[in-house]
C-alpha cells in the first residue's frame, strides 16, 4: 500500500520560505534525499505530485496547490478509504509549538489549523498521522509565545524566517525529513517514538 506524504502550505512565489510553508518545504527536502522525480501537477486534485520509493515503500508525495484551507480537496483524490487514511502522513506548521520542536500525533484534533481541518472533512476521520512543525518564537519555560489577535497572527504565518530563524529550521526539516523515512518504512509507533524523543 502506497504511502502519502502531505506537505501543507500556500502555492506561489510570494508565499516561498514563509512560516506557514514549513510544511511543504519538508516534503521538498524528503523529495530531495530519497531522489523522487521532479513535482509535476496533477490536474484532478490541484497538486504538485513526485511518486518514488523510500526504502521499500512506495510513496506519493502531494504538495496542494490550493490555499492552505482547502487542503482537504487534494488530498482526498489520493486517500479514498479510512484504511488509506492509516498511509496518510501530513507534515504542517504550527504556532502552539516554538521553533525546533516536532511533534508527531496521531487522531488528534486539529488545533484550529486550517489546512488540517480542511482535510479532516474532506476525509472524515482525524486518524491520520502528523508532524507539526513549531513555529513561533520561543517563550517562558521554551514555550511558544503567543501571538494575539488574527491580524497578528495571519502576520505572522506568513511571515519569512528571520536568518538566525532559518538555521534552526533547517536542523528540524532535517529531522522532519527523517521521521517520515522511518514513518514509511517501519509505521506510525516507530515514527512517533523517533519524533517526539528529543
Amino acid at each position: 500500500m502506497t504511502v502519502v506524504i502531505v506537505g501543507l502550505g500556500n502555492p506561489g512565489k510570494e508565499y516561498e520560505k514563509t512560516r506557514h510553508n514549513a510544511g511543504r518545504s519538508a516534503v521538498e527536502l524528503v523529495a530531495k534525499q530519497e531522489s523522487f522525480d521532479e513535482f509535476v501537477f496533477h490536474k484532478t486534485s490541484n497538486a504538485l505530485l513526485s511518486k518514488g520509493a523510500i526504502g521499500d515503500e512506495t510513496a506519493t508525495l502531494v504538495l496542494p496547490e490550493t490555499m492552505m484551507n482547502l487542503s482537504g480537496k487534494a488530498v482526498a483524490a489520493f486517500v479514498k478509504s479510512l484504511k488509506a487514511a492509516k498511509n496518510l502522513l501530513v507534515i504542517h506548521d504550527d504556532l502552539d509549538l516554538p521553533l525546533g520542536t516536532v511533534k508527531m500525533v496521531f487522531g488528534r484534533g486539529s488545533g484550529g489549523h486550517k489546512g488540517v481541518e480542511s482535510i479532516m472533512r474532506a476525509l472524515k476521520t482525524k486518524d491520520f498521522a502528523r508532524i507539526r512543525i513549531g513555529i513561533s518564537a520561543v517563550g517562558k519555560k521554551n514555550q511558544a509565545k503567543k501571538v494575539q489577535g488574527e491580524e497578528k497572527v495571519i502576520k505572522m504565518v506568513i511571515g519569512k524566517f528571520k536568518p538566525t530563524e532559518e538555521v534552526v529550521l533547517k536542523k528540524v526539516l532535517k529531522k522532519v525529513a527523517e521521521a517520515t523515512r522511518v514513518f514509511a518504512t517501519e509505521g506510525i509507533d516507530a515514527a512517533t517514538m523517533f519524533t517526539n524523543t528529543r
